[in-house]
């Protein structure tokens, strides 16, 4: 029998269910770039690069049998099983809307012609359609879902292991991961290369390094960007090049405690916004609190240039948008200082940043990113109230005391002594002079006020 197993946010062998199925018998593993013409979401500029490179490794994890094409999947699978003769087309499950529906009309054609199809969960941990309320409704905060939804419901199933010795078949007809055009060429992308190691083996490089080096620091060393007790696991996750599974398995077989559970909690939060994007489609274009229609956005485009490159004037700020720009990633600490100061402190919408994240995130994720940003909006689910407003100059002493995060990214500043770091705007003129800086040209000032523009976000907030 062959199966063609149709990869996509899946690239890696370990603990990828469809996979293990296909390889039961001659497995014919494909995968489409799907950028066709109404696209809804087409893939942002850094995840292109990343994708590339996932690709490779992918392909060579799988002795260069890996076939690869570009255009419509329902087109191209139709084609690849009367060509190749398939008698099964299996995949493990996206939980985007589109993709959702896409795959209905895929399966219904496949289904259509006699060919048996099959999906499979590689990518949650709970199905979405099985967590609910008594009543049946799906959850809209966060600790409900979590704790009675999700903890007190069935286990995550156990981690499958990678088929051995598995027959191939290949279309020697296929496109070369070059022929994809991923890359752009772009100089940004080249720094990528000294942050980035992409592929199944250096994910699981990353979570033996997580555990061993920073686990037992991550529930309050999260919160300092300089010192990255963090997983940095996103990209991988995004991309399913290691599996939610995976990590909730190997974090439990470590005794219990403050760092292990609250691990397992941001896990439980990767959750919760793939669900609300399940049960609420609209979550990446439309306000989830409708009150927020009515907010008067100024959407200054100035403003929007500055925060985009990374002068603002505001050291933390231009720090964090700085380290998006050199490295596809920003710490999510500094991911919620610099989506406050957007939204609250320049009124823009929330939708702006999101649009900006997507394009220069290595893990831009639908889910992740519209609950994200609507989260520090105030108009998501379970969501920051309005008049939560990130001071970025105290968010900075406090998460950045020394200062090593600002000087890394915006080293203009590194002469600067740390009394003014956080404000050099404040500094004497000699003190400037000695650091070589000049606010206004080689630093600007800031753009706007921080108190005045956040009584007018309170003010315009306070009457929705």
């Amino acid at each position: 029998m062959k199966i063609l197993h149709w990869f996509r946010q899946d690239l890696r062998l370990h603990d990828n269910p469809a996979f293990s199925h296909a390889a039961e018998h001659t497995i014919f593993p494909v995968y489409i770039f799907d950028e066709t013409e109404g696209h809804p979401f087409p893939i942002g500029s850094a995840s292109k690069w990343w994708l590339h490179h996932s690709l490779k490794s992918l392909k060579d994890s799988l002795l260069g049998n890996l076939s690869l094409y570009r255009g419509s999947p329902q087109d191209i699978l139709l084609k690849l099983v009367e060509k190749h003769k398939i008698q099964k087309v299996v995949w493990n499950r996206c939980y985007d809307p589109w993709r959702i529906q896409q795959d209905k009309v895929i399966k219904l054609s496949l289904r259509e012609k006699g060919i048996e199809v099959e999906s499979f969960n590689g990518s949650l941990l709970w199905e979405p359609f099985d967590v609910l309320k008594k009543e049946g409704n799906p959850y809209q905060v966060f600790t409900p879902f979590y704790q009675n939804g999700c903890l007190k419901g069935r286990p995550p199933r156990k981690t499958i292991a990678t088929v051995t010795n598995p027959i191939f078949y290949h279309d020697t007809n296929s496109l070369s991961v070059e022929n994809l055009s991923l890359l752009s060429k772009q100089p940004w992308e080249e720094k990528f290369h000294h942050h980035w190691t992409v592929g199944e083996q250096a994910a699981q490089k990353r979570l033996e390094v997580f555990v061993e080096d920073h686990l037992s620091f991550y529930k309050n060393g999260r919160d300092f960007p300089a010192q990255y007790h963090v997983s940095k696991l996103s990209p991988y996750l995004h991309f399913g090049e290691i599996s939610p599974h995976q990590l909730w398995e190997e974090i439990n077989q470590i005794e219990p405690n403050l760092h292990t559970e609250c691990f397992l909690k941001e896990l439980g939060w990767r959750e919760f916004s793939h669900y609300l994007l399940y049960h609420f489609p609209t979550l990446p274009s439309q306000n989830f609190q409708k009150k927020f229609d009515a907010f008067p956005w100024e959407n200054n485009e100035t403003f929007l240039n500055a925060w985009k490159s990374g002068e603002t004037g505001y050291p933390i700020i231009d720090a964090g948008m700085r380290e998006l720009w050199q490295t596809g990633y920003m710490h999510n600490r500094i991911r919620m200082i610099v989506g406050s100061f957007l939204i609250k402190n320049l009124l823009i919408h929330w939708k702006k940043g999101e649009q900006w994240f997507w394009d220069c995130l290595l893990d831009a994720d639908l889910a992740n990113n519209s609950a994200g940003w609507q989260w520090v909006a105030g108009s998501g689910a379970d969501a920051a109230p309005y008049f939560r407003i990130f001071n970025p100059t105290t968010q900075a002493k406090k998460f950045d005391p020394e200062g090593i995060y600002i000087k890394k990214f915006v080293p203009e500043l590194k002469e600067l002594p740390i009394a003014y770091l956080f404000e050099p705007w404040k500094a004497p003129l000699s003190i400037l002079e000695k650091a070589k800086i000049i606010i206004g040209k080689t630093y600007p000032h800031p753009i706007v006020d921080l108190g005045t523009s956040r009584q007018k976000a309170l003010f315009y907030f306070s009457t929705l």
